[in-house]
């Protein structure tokens, strides 16, 4: 009708076409070729030397992935240590951050940005750009571009990871026994975030872990996890916690309760492995409430998290390990509840954790535990980089000898999150790059 406004002209920037580009590039690209892809189009947007760096999997070091090795190529540079630089600083805090950059760059700047998928920490994405007036930033557009990119290039790595090994090589600082390599395969994302849960958890020792294994689920109001320890150590001990494990999501899938999801689990075991066992915490968050139900096949405590403190253990009468086969199973499993405060963490572990002995024959302890977390939660630290330095302080106490399997999983409830409706979420403005 005459007078009414048409539709708006819409229009690509020359970055958007940049990223499109590159996009379209690596729809078709092997994982090993990823690097120069991007190092080919980051050009495009004015800056140079745009370097992945990838996180091993004890989150000591962040290594650079330059994809294949090239005939006369340059040393490769060494690992970039985690806790002692900026690029560390980044990934810890999931920051961007600048710092000029190396001699062999000249005058230019390096700009560090941290790569994820979705709350999953990657690595981080140098750049460097030709800081000619001395500003010690990239203008606001470039600020923009970068960030975008960095977005884009942390999807795409996950995602080619699945095609080659190239990009799981880059991420071992050492070789993977077989039984951790079963467990890697095995497990899923180790960092979970939304509105209505975060997730985060860490498997020591990384390149030896065993019988340990996480696994949860994010679905309509509710969130299930588990929590498992296979006896023993070793390839038996990695099949067992990939039996429990599988069977723990064939029935939750299925479906079943928990204390039906107990007695599949308790079954599979019992026919797969001769007196062997498995114990294990089994949780189910419902996040529209916050009331946590859990059972116990013969495994350590829970422990609930408020206001940045470990205020107690979440105890309920544990039923047998898994996979010594009593009739009547699903009645040895009781279930007991608590209503989480909108906050609250709890933090799932092995005995693995609380067990570890340093050389003087010193227990970690719940003790030690809990003033770890309290520092951390304290400094403002993510889920995700509290477990990191839990898992790292685990390992120094021990001098990095490890004599069990040690698994944390920490899950946060944030509470009642207001939503928007779907005329304010278009009313959003383009989001800005915050500055760097």
């Amino acid at each position: 009708m005459p007078g009414e406004a048409g539709p708006p002209t819409l229009s690509l920037s020359s970055g958007e076409q940049v990223l499109d580009a590159l996009r379209a590039a690596a729809r078709f690209c092997g994982p090993h070729e990823l690097p120069a892809i991007v190092a080919e189009h980051a050009r495009l947007l004015g800056v140079s030397d745009a370097t992945i760096h990838l996180v091993d999997l004890q989150q000591l070091t962040l290594t650079p992935f330059h994809g294949p090795v090239v005939a006369g190529a340059k040393h490769e540079p060494a690992p970039l240590d985690i806790d002692s630089t900026i690029a560390g600083r980044a990934y810890q805090h999931s920051v961007v951050l600048v710092a000029p950059s190396s001699p062999e760059h000249g005058s230019g700047t390096t700009v560090w940005l941290p790569l994820c998928e979705s709350a999953d920490r990657i690595g981080v994405l140098s750049v460097v750009f030709d800081d000619v007036d001395g500003v010690g930033e990239p203008d606001p557009v470039l600020a923009t571009w970068l960030h975008r990119l960095a977005a884009l290039v942390g999807e795409l790595v996950a995602l080619k990871k699945r095609y080659g090994d190239s990009i799981v090589m880059a991420r071992r600082s050492t070789e993977v026994d077989l039984a951790a390599e079963i467990q890697w395969g095995l497990l899923p994302p180790l960092t979970f975030g939304s509105r209505d849960v975060s997730v985060a958890a860490v498997l020591e020792p990384a390149y030896d872990v065993a019988g340990d294994s996480v696994d949860y689920a994010v679905d309509t109001d509710i969130v299930r996890l588990g929590v498992f320890d296979g006896m023993g150590h070793g390839l038996q001990s990695a099949q067992l916690a990939s039996l429990a494990v599988e069977s723990y999501r064939n029935a939750r899938r299925a479906g079943r309760s928990l204390t039906e999801t107990a007695a599949a689990i308790d079954q599979a075991i019992e026919r797969g492995f001769s007196e062997c066992f498995t114990t294990a915490v089994l949780a189910e968050l419902c996040t529209s409430t916050g009331e946590l139900s859990w059972i116990s096949a013969g495994h350590p405590a829970p422990l609930l998290l408020r206001s940045g403190r470990v205020v107690r253990t979440l105890h309920v009468d544990p039923g047998l390990p898994f996979g010594l086969g009593l009739p009547d199973t699903d009645h040895h499993y009781p279930v007991q509840s608590e209503q989480l405060e909108s906050g609250d963490q709890v933090l799932f572990l092995t005995d693995g954790v609380l067990d570890a002995r340093s050389p003087s024959g010193d227990h970690f302890g719940v003790e030690r535990l809990a003033d770890l977390l309290s520092h951390n939660i304290a400094a403002s630290l993510s889920p995700a980089e509290s477990m990191r330095r839990v898992g790292r302080a685990l390992l120094q106490h021990q001098e990095a000898r490890l004599t069990d399997d040690a698994t944390m999983l920490l899950m946060e409830w944030p509470g009642h999150q207001p939503g928007l409706t779907s005329a304010e979420v278009q009313a959003l403005p383009w989001p800005e790059a915050p500055r760097v």
